[in-house]
């Protein structure tokens, strides 16, 4: 997840003959017209579990309209009913009305889908993947997680320079289902066009619109109505699947089996990144301090380390839901003695000095802490996976100003797919491939419309436990499926878990979620111990999902 809350609230595959990455062409007027879908597919085989796949690629785009696209009139033409002459199309792709005024907004979103050959497609599990930012591209999933192909970057040091080792994935999910990994608007090959585009599609609610059209396009594309469907979003991608699983379930009527969520962030109120903001809320820093135990355990910056971290973050989750904080809520109010032994209490829990936690007024954010943790060191504490660390770029600054995790990691990463896409899938040729969608973090709309009883929305910002509590309870087969790294201080565990606890939803269907915690960060797929467990994981939850 990047930081949102801080600006915002603060073998080998061989080529099939087909055509190549579409780009806008200029039409008989002369005017540019919007990317037509196309697609490039490719075959190969691979092993898991001792057992041959053998499998297919796509990588391809498909038009996905804004949210007031009526269809109508384009598909009137098509079947003849309409005359051609009878006035402009609004919002038709590649189409300038006739008063010269842009086409509607449109995104063509690019994907990679892989799909088993030979399979069932009536009984095969589909699952859409994701990752979030927001307006972050997909590579992290595709090249880390289940993809046929991953990047191999062991340890938690920065990684030596290129050449990047690539290695057949022996952790795809491709023994399971079919996977399809989306690229969101903007991100990636994925581009956005037309009258107000960035209003479009930049934003919660028209994001999530997006991924809901862009499925329902695919399962009609490829014939897949039939098949056991799950979404999979990573950080901010979770709070979009809780969007899209209700959006699916309410406008399109459309059931999914499961929802897998990756580093779970469904209130933005509950971020570590940035509460100062918000004061009077101190959720967020007793939700985020079994995160901070963990990392300086693992840090051995404790003044009484213990053996096991297991049992020792059981006691500092008490310590949070009660202790800490009643004391929190005291404000002004809790006496000074009683400050002077929280703060103690946190100094053992955290290796802060008790001094510091009391200048904090024993409220530490996420940045506070990772860059004091190993300041003596000059060293800066990593944000997404606080394993890592790295020089501090600014010794006296109040927080930490860059996150090491992803400096070491991402040249590996973007390096390893912009040369897969183009030497393996063949697709994309000189189009540069997009990490982050061109200012859609900064410009980011928070406003989201809550699913209220008697069908009322309210505009609030990003809190989407109604939307997924919704879903559940409109489809109570849906099953949820939580999985978190305990050293993640982007989405912190123990963050995740209230969330949960916390839906409305009635007690019977909490028995619907089930919880997962890895010895890793946000990208638990990183450590490939952690990457083997989360695929068995996944892969049983699959199994118990479809019938």
């Amino acid at each position: 997840m990047r930081p949102l809350s801080r600006l915002l609230f603060s073998s080998a595959l061989t080529l099939c003959a087909v055509p190549a990455f579409a780009m806008p062409v200029a039409n008989n007027s002369g005017e540019t017209a919007h990317p037509q879908p196309d697609s490039v597919t490719t075959t190969g085989t691979l092993k898991v579990n001792g057992k041959a796949i053998a499998y297919h690629a796509v990588a391809g785009t498909l038009l996905v309209h804004g949210r007031k696209y009526d269809d109508s009139r384009v598909v009137l033409k098509q079947r003849g009913d309409l005359s051609a002459t009878s006035g402009p199309e609004q919002n038709t792709p590649g189409k300038a009305s006739k008063d010269g005024k842009e086409n509607g907004p449109i995104a063509s979103m690019f994907y990679t889908a892989y799909f088993r050959d030979n399979a069932n497609t009536r009984t095969r599990p589909l699952v859409f993947l994701y990752n979030g930012g927001p307006g972050s591209a997909s590579v992290w999933l595709q090249m880390g997680s289940f993809g046929p192909w991953r990047v191999s970057t062991p340890g938690v040091e920065h990684q030596p320079p290129p050449p990047y080792a690539l290695i057949a994935n022996p952790q795809s999910l491709l023994d399971v289902a079919d996977l399809v990994f989306i690229d969101a608007p903007g991100t990636g090959y994925s581009r956005i066009g037309g009258k107000k585009a960035e209003k479009e599609f930049y934003g919660i609610d028209g994001d999530a619109a997006a991924f809901t059209h862009f499925i329902m396009a695919f399962l009609a594309k490829y014939h897949r109505f039939e098949s056991p469907r799950y979404l999979f979003g990573e950080s901010y991608g979770t709070l979009r699947s809780a969007l899209v699983a209700n959006e699916l379930e309410q406008e399109e009527g459309i059931d999914l089996n499961g929802v897998i969520l990756l580093s779970q962030i469904l209130s933005y109120d509950n971020n570590a990144d940035t509460p100062q903001f918000n004061p009077g809320n101190d959720e967020p820093y007793v939700l985020s301090l079994p995160t901070y135990a963990a990392t300086a355990w693992y840090h051995h910056r404790l003044p009484q380390r213990p053996d096991q971290l297991a049992p020792f973050l059981r006691e500092v989750e008490q310590f949070a839901s009660t202790d800490y904080l009643l004391a929190l809520q005291e404000g002004s109010l809790l006496p000074e003695p009683r400050k002077r032994t929280i703060a103690e209490r946190l100094h053992h829990y955290t290796g802060l000095p008790a001094a510091y936690l009391l200048r904090a007024n024993l409220r530490v954010n996420g940045g506070m802490f990772t860059h004091q943790l190993e300041a003596a060191e000059d060293t800066t504490t990593g944000r997404l996976d606080t394993r890592f660390a790295g020089p501090s770029l600014d010794p006296m600054s109040k927080e930490a100003e860059y996150d090491p995790q992803s400096s070491a990691l991402s040249s590996a990463y973007l390096s390893s797919f912009n040369a897969y896409v183009r030497n393996t899938l063949h697709y994309g040729g000189e189009v540069p491939y997009r990490v982050f969608a061109p200012g859609a973090n900064e410009h980011w709309d928070t406003h989201h419309s809550v699913p209220l009883p008697g069908g009322e929305d309210a505009s609030i910002t990003p809190n989407v436990m109604p939307d997924l509590a919704m879903a559940m309870k409109t489809n109570p087969t849906l099953k949820i499926m939580l999985n978190s790294g305990l050293f993640d201080l982007a989405t912190p565990y123990y963050q995740a878990q209230h969330e949960l606890h916390h839906l409305p939803i009635p007690d019977r269907l909490q028995a619907n979620i089930s919880t997962y915690q890895y010895p890793t960060g946000h990208m638990v797929y990183v450590d490939a111990k952690s990457l083997q467990a989360l695929h068995d994981n996944v892969a049983a939850f699959i199994a118990a999902t479809t019938h």
